[in-house]
């Protein structure tokens, strides 16, 4: 239920507004001056704020000034028995969603309600993208390329100069990607993002320029294309270099004149984009082998940026992890976890051959299957982490002979119950334990039945 404040010196007004919202399905609450106003939103939240101009004590124009000055204010429509213009811009001015003049209009008040809940909802669907843009945008690292990509984008973020961006799988290239933009001159405007590695070769072009009703089979409706949608903000290029040589072409065009025409059109649309693109390739490996063209990848490649793999920079792993761990406790409605060193010693002796995100993974995964534990040791860790493949762990990577059969326990546990597909009767008889034996060994080593 939405809630209204009334703010009106006169007590019929306040309680007529206030049994007509009723009606309408709002919860309504009254003030009979600006001081009184203040106090009430101090104390809860409203959506919308009817305020009456002409009071006695604080007047409406300065009762808004002061609620604009709060923390997420409401949407405020000013109410006025003899309003002039120039009161009225100076109200928009101050931050006034609208202005009523009196006698009310049932009516037009209504609708006026309703827009403003509505335009509340909007700001506040905004500012939680933003926040969410800004989480995206945040490299977390303190080794010595890490600091050093940092620098090269706050270096060159402000300028529209193209960026390629290199990198394995996992590394983090849409998180590079979002942090230019962000801190570019075109940070206000939109960041569009395309996968071409995602989209059939059948539809990118489609998808990148859009089409218009009826230009091929399945074209029920035009479509705005990605460069039309990023017009004034930043077009990101995903695994550029799975893009289909034609797209290839057109998209060198595009950039070439900042304008192009949409499928099954002749007419031409121009843009401004700034094109940041990503490749997990060797992009003039490709080239030599004719399936990437050489003049787009000079076009593309102004300000190379290379984001390293995980394995060469461990000395990040204890950040990244502590971060995933404050991100995805709240996510899955858990208290604030930590981590032990003896287990942030096992991630960094592992290779990570999916980068950041195989890492992000793990720690998901210890959070989801350890509902109850505060606190994640060695032992919470995926049996990967310890498996061939990495570095195995030996005997001289624990501190007890408690740790390293703890660990090797429950490894061996952990496969066995894989082979039989989480079968816990049939991987106890394989173990040779009562079933309620490898219960309680489970539940003291951390593994949770559906793991």
């Amino acid at each position: 239920m939405h809630n209204i404040l009334i703010v009106d010196d006169e007590a019929g007004i306040r309680d007529s507004l206030a049994g007509i919202l009723a009606d309408e399905g709002y919860s309504a609450s009254s003030a009979e001056s600006g001081e009184a106003c203040l106090d009430v939103l101090r104390k809860a939240a409203f959506d919308v704020v009817l305020l009456d101009i002409w009071m006695p004590g604080m007047d409406g124009l300065e009762t808004l000034e002061r609620i604009r000055e709060l923390g997420n204010p409401p949407e405020v429509i000013m109410i006025s028995g003899h309003g002039t213009i120039e009161t009225a811009v100076r109200a928009t001015k101050l931050g006034a969603y609208d202005f009523l003049e009196k006698p009310l209009s049932l009516e037009k008040t209504l609708i006026l309600v309703k827009n403003a809940i509505e335009s509340k909802k909007l700001r506040r669907e905004n500012l939680e993208l933003k926040k969410q843009l800004l989480t995206k945008s945040v490299i977390v690292g303190d080794s010595i390329p890490m600091k050093a990509l940092r620098q090269q984008i706050g270096l060159m973020a402000p300028t529209n100069g193209r960026v390629l961006i290199y990198g394995e799988s996992g590394t983090g290239k849409e998180l590079v990607a979002h942090a230019i933009h962000a801190q570019s001159l075109r940070k206000d405007e939109t960041f569009v993002e395309v996968n071409c590695a995602a989209i059939p070769e059948d539809l990118i072009e489609s998808e990148l320029f859009g089409h218009y009703k009826g230009s091929f089979p399945g074209a029920a409706a035009d479509k705005e294309g990605k460069f039309q949608k990023a017009h004034g903000g930043t077009l990101f290029l995903d695994e550029v270099g799975d893009m289909s040589l034609k797209t290839q072409s057109k998209v060198l065009r595009t950039l070439e004149e900042q304008r192009f025409t949409p499928v099954g059109s002749e007419e031409m649309i121009t843009v401004d984009v700034r094109v940041i693109a990503s490749t997990n390739k060797d992009l003039e490996e490709e080239i030599s082998r004719g399936n990437f063209r050489e003049d787009l990848f000079y076009r593309l490649n102004v300000i190379p940026f290379f984001v390293p793999p995980l394995r060469e920079r461990r000395e990040d792993v204890p950040l990244l992890a502590r971060h995933f761990l404050k991100e995805l406790a709240p996510r899955y409605g858990r208290r604030p976890r930590e981590i032990s060193d003896d287990a942030i010693d096992v991630l960094m002796r592992y290779s990570w051959p999916g980068n950041v995100r195989e890492l992000r993974n793990v720690i998901e995964r210890i959070v989801i299957m350890n509902p109850t534990t505060m606190r994640f040791d060695s032992k919470h860790l995926p049996p990967l982490v310890y498996r061939e493949g990495s570095r195995r762990i030996s005997r001289t990577e624990f501190s007890t002979l408690h740790q390293a059969r703890d660990a090797y326990e429950r490894d061996y546990i952990l496969k066995t119950l894989d082979q039989n597909h989480g079968n816990v009767s049939r991987t106890a008889e394989v173990l040779g334990l009562e079933r309620s034996h490898l219960y309680r060994k489970m539940k003291a080593l951390g593994i949770a039945a559906k793991e």
